[in-house]
């Protein structure tokens, strides 16, 4: 049976970022997190980048209780005004990337742009008008499907 947040006395995530300090707080609870190719969207016109991601719950207090977990969770960029990648072919549509990390690279004092660094050496770059970034838990935990938590070699 899946845990759900009230068994170890959690909440879902709903977190905000508006500045790189932030951003590094999601960018550390996405670590590790994998979602297809299909479940990423520009919408040019509203300016706005969204990833439903499968997270691994870094936060999780029970893990010595239950097997580990993850949860869906939408990230979303705001203020985006053009989006480029290296590594990510649109055309695979079975493709499953997992996200390292997202940093911001500041151009001045308010505009940037946000790397998601994902496995395999792939990556995609938001061009931002300000950093506006979200990270919203959508479902309740489930056990991870590796049943194990990430590691990292090297």
């Amino acid at each position: 049976m899946d845990a759900r947040f009230e068994d170890g006395g959690e909440h879902p995530l709903n977190l905000g970022a508006l500045e790189a300090a932030d951003l590094e707080v999601i960018s550390a609870l996405a670590q590790d997190a994998v979602f297809p190719i299909s479940e990423m969207r520009y919408e040019a016109k509203a300016r706005r980048f969204a990833l439903l991601i499968n997270r691994f719950r870094w936060e999780d207090k029970g893990l010595e209780r239950h097997k580990p977990e993850r949860v869906q969770a939408l990230l979303v960029f705001e203020n985006v005004l053009g989006v480029a990648s290296q590594g990510v072919d649109r055309g695979e549509a079975d493709m499953v990337f997992s996200l390292l990390t997202i940093s911001w690279e500041p151009r001045d004092e308010v505009s940037g742009d946000v790397i998601l660094t994902l496995a395999g050496d792939g990556a995609i770059k938001l061009s931002c008008e300000a950093l506006e970034a979200s990270l919203k838990d959508v479902t309740r935990p489930y056990v991870a499907p590796s049943k194990a938590v990430p590691r990292h070699e090297g």
